[in-house]
């Protein structure tokens, strides 16, 4: 919840004029619970969403970086009130990024250059032209070098979407 990434994923949904809703997943920080494998991880950020819908209304933008982003993918899935996602760091080399379903609403990729985790290469595989994919320069997975634009490629992508603005609106990012 606290991680350089989010909070620059945050800032940017701010300045866009979106509410957002951060949260650690069981076991994490100061949260109760244990880690679950991916398995109670989906319930929480369902969990999350619930609480975002409730509090900022519809329609929602979800999104996580790295294993949240996995996790997000498979929470979303089905759920009408996502109006898209975005992926940052997306870990497809990894078991928390095995077996993720690519979403069915506008999607934005971001990863580092340098990702070993997930790899410009296998990214652009898993996507196959269903979403958009941006490649951060010189960046490894916690876009060391790219934080300061990173947040305008949210803005970018974040300013396309058809949804309204000057609403409140709910916001899942962990």
């Amino acid at each position: 919840m606290h991680n350089k990434v989010v909070y620059r994923a945050v800032q940017a949904l701010t300045r866009s004029g979106f509410s957002t809703l951060r949260f650690n997943f069981r076991g994490v920080g100061l949260s109760e619970g244990r880690y679950d494998a991916g398995r109670g991880e989906v319930e929480d950020f369902r969990a999350a969403m619930d609480e975002a819908a409730r509090e900022g209304g519809l329609p929602l933008i979800a999104g996580g970086f790295s294993f949240g982003s996995a996790v997000g993918l498979k929470a979303i899935a089905q759920d009408p009130r996502v109006a898209a996602f975005v992926a940052l760091g997306l870990p497809l080399a990894t078991e928390s990024g095995r077996l993720v379903p690519r979403p069915g609403v506008p999607a934005l990729y971001v990863v580092g250059e340098r990702d070993a985790f997930g790899p410009p290469q296998d990214l652009e595989r898993f996507v196959a032209g269903t979403g958009a994919v941006v490649v951060m320069p010189g960046s490894g997975h916690f876009f060391e070098s790219s934080l300061e634009s990173l947040g305008g490629v949210l803005e970018d992508f974040l300013s396309a979407l058809p949804v309204p603005r000057g609403v409140a609106q709910g916001r899942v990012a962990p």
